[in-house]
């Protein structure tokens, strides 16, 4: 397997390749960031769900259930903020709103991954890690 210099870029890239070919599920390696994001997607409504099972040589990777409504993909927006080169950092109170609140903003906070307005809630900021409409 490459290494992979961006592991979220790779997910979201993963993401959209397997809802623009229509594809039920897709499978990913697996992370304890990519866990916390996916499991926030889950919950926002984006994704049916997450399992977890194991490559042909042990390794830990997630089976992603993608959502359609309609046979249109849920997500039709995936984009990446945060990247290694250049780190975007939010307080609570400047937390970005995607498409007035109709999207999701990704913050890794002290309190785990959250969706923005549960960082709004629990008033803290973090990394923006990407955003989902």
């Amino acid at each position: 397997m490459a290494n992979i210099t961006d592991p979220i870029a790779d997910l979201f890239a993963r993401l959209k390749n397997g809802l623009s070919r229509q594809h039920k599920t897709i499978t990913v390696p697996a992370s304890s960031l990519k866990k916390a994001i996916l499991d926030v997607l889950v919950a926002e409504g984006y994704l049916l769900g997450v399992s977890e099972s194991a490559d042909k040589r042990g390794h830990k990777q997630f089976d992603i259930e993608l959502k359609y409504y309609q046979g249109k993909p849920v997500i039709t927006s995936l984009s990446r903020i945060s990247k290694p080169g250049r780190r975007e950092y939010t307080q609570a109170v400047n937390i970005p709103m995607v498409s007035n609140g109709l999207g999701v903003t990704l913050i890794s906070t002290s309190k785990g991954v959250v969706s923005d307005t549960k960082a709004r809630e629990l008033n803290v900021g973090g990394e923006v890690i990407g955003q989902v409409f």
